[in-house]
């Protein structure tokens, strides 16, 4: 008989176990308990080789394979050795269903979490537009141009690390053209004007950021001359340089505008660059005291006629005034200056020989009407503009041209309103140079 103390528990069908099959008579020993640390411990290797995965699998054929986590749902919580693979995201800009979007602005997509593929960006009129995909394929920005006015749709795909794609898109709609703002340039590009025109740009909507607009335009001449901006309204701008341009310069005047944000919403609608030219320096010096015209080309007096100027009710404006156009024949009206019948000064309606314009309100240098002639180099009589002979009125018609400006002298008259004409002459340096 063993004793207790020599006896150990036998697995099924080792020697000297008892059971049915052996034909013992001998009855089964009670299985021992187990003490519960040791339940425990077996219990953490067992989880360990289920989390081990291969080595589970080694000791358990008959387990079942773990799957890519590319197969499943994405789970909330990480595992033990498989971390959770994030969904790749994007981030676009401008967001989805954003109105009055800058056409200037790029358009961009950023994945998060993973990379980008298949990006597109289409307008509502079929116009693709060109992008970029960064080197880590993490960020696409449009390079071509949108346009005013329009909805876009922007498409993309984003790939995780985990194999799986997301296809998305996002439309946005561009700038309206209620929000579109135009300027217009004086001088016209490729045209050639005197040494004293200002550049001038008139907006189509008030401009309020005009420091923005003022770092969007860049003025150079090939003379080297440098200028200032002066704002006559919301609407115009003028630039010039402290003294008159040098003869035979050429101006380039760049204007980024696309994108330039005015103020108010309003989106400036063009860049481009005008060139303007400069030809020989042509002044004149009208002196209402002594009754003369004076011509100069490049500096040198060419000739000096006799003139008459404005009489004491209607005396010519002083100081420079610049030639804006030339009409070989001019028709005036007296009743355009306020004159009506029974003044004395007016004179109904008229045609005047080789007029050419100083001030939009009126004033000319012109051939002298015949009442006039004999007054010539002796009296003021005209209604403020310079009257000559034939002889100087065609010469100037002939020889001066746009942007070529007369000084008047000696007058009694105020210097012609900022918005009568380009009056830019006489303001001084310092003040035009910050207004």
């Amino acid at each position: 008989m063993r004793t207790e103390e020599a006896s150990g528990e036998s697995a099924p069908g080792a020697p000297g176990a008892s059971g049915a099959g052996d034909g013992g008579t001998t009855a089964p020993a009670p299985r021992k308990r187990w003490p519960a640390g040791k339940t425990i411990v077996i219990a953490a290797v067992v989880l360990a080789l289920a989390l081990g995965g291969g080595a589970f699998a080694a000791l358990w054929p008959h387990a079942t394979s773990i799957g890519s986590e590319a197969g499943t749902a994405v789970r909330s919580q990480p595992g033990a050795v498989f971390p959770v693979v994030q969904p790749a995201t994007a981030v676009t800009a401008p967001v989805a269903d954003a109105t009055e979007v800058n056409p200037a602005a790029p358009v961009t997509v950023t994945a998060k979490n993973g990379t980008l593929d298949n990006v597109s960006l289409r307008s509502s009129t079929g116009d693709d537009v060109e992008g970029t995909l960064g080197s880590g394929r993490t960020v696409w920005t449009s390079t071509g141009q949108l346009t005013f006015n329009r909805t876009y749709t922007l498409s993309y795909t984003t790939l995780d690390a985990a194999g799986r794609t997301t296809t998305a898109t996002s439309t946005f709609k561009t700038v309206s053209t209620a929000n579109e703002a135009d300027a217009a340039m004086y001088p016209l590009d490729g045209m050639s004007v005197g040494v004293a025109q200002p550049i001038q740009l008139t907006f189509s909507e008030p401009v309020k950021n005009k420091k923005a607009v003022e770092k969007a335009i860049t003025i150079t001449s090939t003379s080297g001359q440098t200028g200032a901006f002066h704002w006559f309204s919301d609407t115009v701008v003028r630039y010039r340089p402290e003294q008159f341009w040098a003869a035979h310069s050429t101006i380039s005047v760049k204007m980024d505008l696309f994108g330039v944000d005015l103020g108010n919403g309003q989106i400036g609608n063009f860049s481009k660059t005008d060139t303007v030219h400069i030809g020989d320096k042509r002044t004149a010096v009208a002196d209402a005291q002594a009754h003369t015209f004076t011509g100069y080309v490049n500096d040198q007096p060419v000739q000096t006629w006799p003139a008459t100027l404005g009489d004491t009710r209607f005396p010519s404006a002083k100081g420079f005034l610049v030639l804006m156009e030339k009409q070989r024949k001019a028709h005036f009206v007296a009743a355009s200056i306020g004159l009506k019948p029974g003044d004395p000064a007016n004179y109904g309606e008229l045609d005047v020989e080789y007029a050419t314009r100083l001030t939009p309100s009126g004033e000319f240098i012109h051939q002298a009407t015949d009442t006039a002639l004999p007054y010539l180099g002796v009296a003021n009589v005209s209604h403020g503009c310079i009257g000559l002979g034939p002889d100087g009125a065609s010469w100037v018609f002939n020889n001066m041209t746009t942007g070529d400006v007369v000084q008047v002298v000696n007058t009694a008259g105020d210097f012609a309103n900022f918005n009568d004409g380009f009056g830019d002459w006489n303001i001084p340096w310092s003040q035009y140079a910050n207004g």
